[in-house]
């Protein structure tokens, strides 16, 4: 029993690779998709743990290392009841009692004297694990390590009551009882302990990221705002060099180097045309690209740099110049390190567009329409940032997941400044990412409920479109109640040719007459101006036609409703 917990070890460091297994673990409530994915999976989990258990003879009391066949005066020394356990503790009753129904009828099919059982204990063990779930808190080690032992324990109790003949039923607890219930006491902690390991690790690092791109997006913006030249240039190198673990930094207009910060300076210095025919490729192409020495070509024979992640800074569709982390060798470039790139030349982008915001009509309309879409409220940000602050003294594990949160919102946000449309998959997430930050700091007020399509899914939208929606309900529908907020978000497949989407709130509604002019226009209004509405509505109309526009009805006292049509 013991050499089969380095199993559990296995699947649990599997398990972390599971999108669906990450989103039980960071989602309130799953849906019906979910929830069926839970179940077989934590099923199948247990049925391995019946087949990697040891058959025991209760007449000749010998043990097969493996399950193959059980006869009828043999029994199974198993982990099953690990991943039902888990089961129950992560997902609830009905993912506990899913999950054991599958492991459960599993064994039973397997025959032995200890088949009826063993099939009913194990379905015991999935609705015990659930009854000590609990909503939005994370499982202890100690409690892994009880229930697991404890829903042994039960099994070993119901063999004896259940099983003939009563002789062999008690020479097998006899033999396997404390064994067993040490083994799954043992290992769905173990199993409990590996998950958090690697969720902890990954967290870690992508908050330290998260803090990493805020600390470079606002030291960098006031140099890129002022647009692409030496000056600039070398401002932001240098403060990149600073924060990224590279040997060089390098920016380039389209034909030259304007700043080189770090090893190569010597050749590589402002002023001088470009060195490297890889540079000219992803002017030309617009992607990013990472490749090593050979393919660098850079002029001097000698040149320390041996390897570049280049990304491409651009203006609108044109790339105008390129972002580029140097290094010694291959080896000294990660996935982080591309991942930082990809986000850096993205921020650096944006800048620049809001720099050339005025340079002709055409360019002006498409800048309004990323300026519209890139605005955050800075008061949002102030609060989020507060709370998390406040969070880190009583609550780390909040603290940051909320800062994730924080990280994933800025991130799409910043994507949307160079994109014109998103699928509706991952509008729903950046508001996914705002709604959970404002959950965290509107504690046990705010509810918001989903009701989505997911065929729908895949149409394309603007994006931020439906995040300053519920920033809007929260902050102005919700801000004389202290409890039971409730926001619904319904996306649905209406007709072949456009999909509905309807927002609804219980706040305290609008006043009829500011009413007739929200997302027409800014209005007048000791309440609030109307502009986020109206920026809204108004790149909904200018992507999409008149008939996307927003329809607002509201009641004082009972809610708002907005609703839209997006064309197929």
């Amino acid at each position: 029993m013991t050499e089969r917990l380095g199993m559990i070890v296995t699947i649990a460091f599997i398990v972390t690779r599971f999108r669906f297994f990450r989103q039980m673990l960071n989602e309130d409530t799953l849906n019906r998709k979910q929830q069926i994915n839970a179940i077989l999976f934590f099923g199948v989990f247990g049925i391995i743990g019946t087949y990697t258990g040891l058959t025991l003879s209760t007449d000749l009391l010998e043990i097969n290392r493996w399950v193959s066949t059980v006869g009828e005066d043999e029994a199974i020394a198993n982990s099953r009841v690990i991943g039902v356990v888990l089961a129950g503790l992560f997902g609830g009753w009905r993912i506990g009692l899913g999950a054991g129904l599958v492991a459960g009828l599993h064994r039973f099919s397997l025959g032995g004297f200890t088949a009826l059982s063993c099939g009913v204990a194990t379905i015991i063990a999935g609705l015990l694990a659930g009854l000590f779930y609990k909503k939005n808190k994370h499982v202890k080690l100690s409690k892994a390590l009880m229930i697991g032992a404890l829903a042994e324990s039960i099994q070993m109790l119901i063999i004896l009551l259940v099983s003939k003949p009563f002789g062999q039923a008690l020479s097998l607890v006899e033999h396997i009882g404390i064994p067993m219930i040490i083994a799954n006491g043992l290992g769905s902690a173990l199993f409990l302990l590996i998950i958090k390991s690697v969720l902890n690790e990954e967290e870690k690092a992508a908050a330290l990221q998260a803090q990493k791109s805020l600390r470079i997006a606002r030291k960098t913006l006031g140099h890129m705002r002022q647009g692409m030249n030496e000056q600039s240039a070398a401002a932001v190198c240098r403060i990149l060099f600073e924060e990224v673990k590279a040997s060089a930094i390098a920016i380039t207009h389209e034909t030259k180097i304007l700043a080189h910060i770090g090893l190569g300076d010597d050749h590589h210095s402002p002023g001088r045309p470009l060195q490297t025919g890889i540079t000219r490729q992803v002017i030309e192409g617009g992607e990013l690209i990472v490749v090593g020495k050979r393919d660098i070509h850079c002029q001097v024979p000698n040149c320390p740099l041996g390897a570049v992640i280049i990304g491409p800074l651009k203006k609108g569709n044109k790339t105008v110049g390129t972002l580029k982390l140097y290094f010694r060798n291959e080896k000294e470039i990660n996935n982080v390190d591309i991942e930082l790139m990809s986000g850096l030349s993205m921020l650096l982008s944006y800048q620049l567009e809001v720099s050339q915001l005025d340079e002709v009509h055409e360019l002006a309309r498409e800048a309004e329409i990323r300026a519209l879409q890139a605005q955050i409220n800075p008061h949002f940000l102030f609060n989020a940032l507060n709370t998390i602050v406040s969070l880190t003294r009583v609550d780390q594990t909040k603290a940051r997941k909320m800062l994730l949160s924080l990280s994933q919102f800025f991130r799409q946000n910043l994507a949307g400044t160079t994109a014109e449309w998103t699928t509706l998959s991952e509008e729903l997430q950046h508001l996914q990412s705002y709604a959970n930050i404002e959950k965290m700091r509107f504690v046990d007020k705010l509810q918001i409920r989903y009701e989505v399509d997911e065929e729908a899914l895949t149409a394309k939208i603007p994006p931020l479109t439906l995040q300053p929606l519920i920033e809007n309900a929260i902050h102005h529908g919700f801000k004389n109640k202290t409890e039971n907020c409730l926001i619904s978000i319904q996306i649905k497949n209406e007709v072949d040719t456009h999909i509905g989407i309807v927002i609804r709130d219980n706040g305290t509604g609008i006043d009829p007459e500011q009413l007739q002019q929200l997302g027409l226009g800014v209005i007048e209004s000791k309440s609030g101006t109307g502009i986020a509405l109206y920026n809204v509505n108004k790149r909904l109309t200018m992507k999409l036609g008149e008939e996307s526009a927003l329809h607002i009805q509201s009641e004082q006292g009972k809610g708002t409703e907005i609703s839209l049509k997006i064309p197929k």
